[in-house]
């Protein structure tokens, strides 16, 4: 898995870097040639001038440093400074000397008019390269740098031309991926060291446009030291985690699920999470649903068997033996669901899931710091609003923080759903999935969902493994969907067909294919 770093933890790594012997000077010198590789390789020779905007930090400095290796490559360039240079301290400082010992220009952005004059410019340039302000912003951007941001913006929008982030788009958030004030749209970002937890989700993937991670040489011992937390899912490592199938198994070696929910109006919900349990490979599924419903369950999947939701202290018998447990899709908040939920929370040992109502249920109740056994949660934005008692908005602006508090605070593997869906763990360890689209925010497609992990659960995968790999599947069968049908109309349905082909790519992606005397073997 891509592993994606705060503004802090890739200080951290660069400081571990820089004290093990390797000098400031040269990671940034490896910054900025790396970023004019990028250039060159993702927007090609550019028919006309480069435009250097650079600021006084070390973003700056990678700017300077850029430059100097497109005029070594007889590429026009210009650099313009949002700074006095008498500002512009440590490394930065040298390799703004460095440019200007080639007798390089460098225009002033400071004074009166100077802005306006740099709009002037972009009319006849190519490309622009931003090396403005870096990941160390935790301001709103204001003045100088606000008015740049917005006179590049205006250029490239209505010019059409790309824009080359050094290092992160000025004005984005590292962290959060948030634009503070103002933030910079970029064509192509030029990340180094590591990519930014900001750069991969939303909205800051849309700032940050195609991003490539420029190897500066962070060593693998500067990355076990300062140990990251957060990784981006990768296909290859994710689907390792679903094991290959014994020759000689049967039903009961993949567990037995069962999933409590369904209401009257929100009987398609349960179905849902059933099939998806059973779709994602699970031995056996049972459909507990309130007894008055039963009789329209009967038959609506044939792989799945029906059981009558017995009064809430008589649910042990029901809880016995089974492998996981998923509960909440479409089951209603009553009081009567209160006390199922409250029951199943407090009674089965085996792995539970719990999802929708079943977290609108435990919401403010502390039933979750009961469980013994181990729990993933599947909020979208609204439900993890009511589990940390805040506005949805909250949770929207930080997504994975919101995730990790919920993770540490209750003990449980949360999966927050949504665009770039997070999954953290009460050990701080997270992941984010690149997997899913648009097509994907219709009614039903949370419960396959809640399903899909259960049926891993059932299976023996571990809480967060099952999490990640459910939420990978999930997504990626969706994306199938989307790719043979379009975005608009997927219904939660579709998925289901596509996850055995989904499981089953992931599984081949994630190991070796077997050698030809070993195939032939397995075929016999």
């Amino acid at each position: 898995m891509l592993i994606v770093v705060t503004a802090d933890e890739m200080r951290a790594l660069d400081r571990w870097t820089i004290e093990h012997g390797t000098p400031g000077p040269v990671l940034m010198e490896r910054a900025g040639g790396g970023a004019a590789r990028v250039l060159r390789a993702r927007l090609g020779r550019p028919r006309g001038p480069v435009v250097v905007v650079c600021g006084r930090g070390n973003n700056g400095g990678d700017g300077f440093v850029v430059a100097r290796h497109l005029r070594r490559a007889r590429i026009p360039v210009e650099v313009w400074l949002a700074a006095n240079p008498e500002d512009v301290r440590g490394d930065a400082a040298g390799m703004l000397a460095a440019w200007r010992r080639g007798r390089n220009a460098l225009h002033d952005l400071t004074g009166r008019g100077r802005v306006e004059a740099l709009a002037s410019r972009l009319a006849r340039t190519a490309v622009v390269v931003d090396a403005l302000l870096g990941t160390g912003l935790n301001a709103p951007v204001s003045g100088l740098a606000a008015a740049v941001i917005e006179a590049v913006n205006r250029w490239a929008e209505s010019s059409g031309r790309p824009v080359l982030a050094i290092d992160i788009a000025s004005g984005l958030a590292a962290d959060s991926g948030r634009p503070l004030g103002v933030a910079i749209r970029a064509t192509v970002t030029a990340t180094f060291g590591c990519a930014k937890i900001g750069q991969v989700v939303y909205p800051g993937i849309d700032y940050t446009g195609i991003l490539d991670v420029v190897d500066i040489g962070i060593p693998p011992a500067a990355l076990a030291a300062v140990h990251p937390r957060t990784s981006l899912l990768e296909r290859g490592e994710v689907g390792r985690l679903l094991p290959p199938r014994p020759r000689d198994a049967h039903k009961g070696t993949f567990g037995h699920v069962l999933v409590i929910a369904g209401s009257r109006g929100k009987t398609g919900a349960a179905l849902l999470a059933a099939e998806g349990a059973a779709r994602a490979g699970a031995g056996l599924t049972t459909l507990a649903v309130p007894a008055a419903l039963q009789p329209a369950f009967e038959g609506r999947v044939r792989e799945v068997m029906t059981a009558a939701l017995p009064d809430p202290g008589e649910i042990g018998s029901l809880l016995a033996g089974r492998a996981a447990v998923v509960c909440g899709p479409g089951l209603g908040v009553t009081d009567e669901t209160r006390a199922v939920v409250a029951e199943v929370v407090r009674r089965t040992p085996a792995p539970l899931v719990l999802d929708a109502d079943g977290l609108n249920i435990v919401a403010g109740t502390g039933l979750l710091r009961e469980r013994a056994g181990p729990t993933v949660v599947t909020p979208h934005p609204g439900e993890m609003a009511r589990l940390l008692g805040c506005e949805t908005a909250e949770v929207q602006a930080d997504r994975l923080a919101a995730a990790r508090r919920v993770a540490r605070g209750e003990g449980v593997v949360v999966v927050l759903k949504g665009a770039r869906t997070v999954i953290a763990a009460p050990d701080g360890e997270a992941a984010i999935s690149p997997a899913g689209n648009p097509g994907m925010a219709s009614g039903g497609t949370g419960d396959v969902l809640a399903g899909i992990v259960g049926g891993l659960l059932g299976q023996g995968l571990a809480p967060f493994d099952a999490a990640i790999l459910g939420v990978l599947a999930h997504g990626a069968a969706g994306d199938r969907v989307a790719a043979r049908q379009g975005e608009v109309g997927l219904l939660a349905g579709d998925l289901l067909a596509e996850l055995p082909p989904t499981l089953a790519e992931l599984q081949a992606t994630g190991r070796p294919a077997p050698r030809r005397r070993e195939r032939a073997r397995a075929d016999t």
